[in-house]
């Protein structure tokens, strides 16, 4: 087994099976079946210095990138997890790194863009984004839950640091991961 640095998780796994039970939360996922198992696995993310230069404003963020596809939405940060703030973990249940430093410096600009253009493109003026990665690889933990009858269950991920539901894109790279 692998020992990763993850941050540290806010969600238990009774506040998990809590959540996909809870009236409401649960309506999302009864056209699922029942909850058959439930799970924690870790996604490598990547931390990076952003810096956007827009109509002569600097603006800089910490945002991470998942180091798997590259296709979730990036994971913004106020400072660099402390050490208090992550935890080391003996585990298989994560995927490993594969996008290069080349792709994932595009990837993370193009994001950024894409967010910036979101927020009304005729505001944009001499727009530069600079991104530089820091020396920090974590793993962000996720409780995915199995649901369904037969053969083929259907997954459903909750972020076990912010507490929130994933979509279409994290049940897509683990779906991915767990065929190969």
């Amino acid at each position: 087994m692998d020992v990763i640095r993850s941050l540290r998780p806010n969600l238990s796994r009774e506040q998990a099976l809590a959540r996909w039970r809870r009236p409401g939360f649960l309506g999302r996922w009864l056209g699922r079946g029942p909850l058959r198992s439930l799970a924690e696995v870790y996604v490598p993310f990547r931390l990076y210095h952003v810096e956007i230069r827009n109509a002569g404003k600097c603006d800089r963020r910490l945002l991470a990138l998942d180091s798997v596809t590259g296709t979730l939405d990036l994971y913004g940060f106020d400072h660099v997890p402390e050490a208090e703030e992550t935890i080391a973990v003996e585990t298989r249940n994560h995927p490993r790194p594969a996008i290069d430093a080349d792709r994932a410096r595009d990837l993370v600009v193009e994001k950024v863009r894409r967010l910036l253009f979101l927020t009304g493109f005729f505001r944009i003026r001499d727009l530069t984004v600079r991104v530089e990665p820091l020396d920090f690889e974590f793993y962000v933990p996720y409780w995915v839950g199995f649901f369904g009858r037969g053969q083929s269950p259907r997954l459903a991920v909750l972020d076990a640091v912010r507490g929130s539901p994933e979509g279409a894109k994290m049940r897509a790279l683990l779906h991915d991961w767990l065929a190969h």
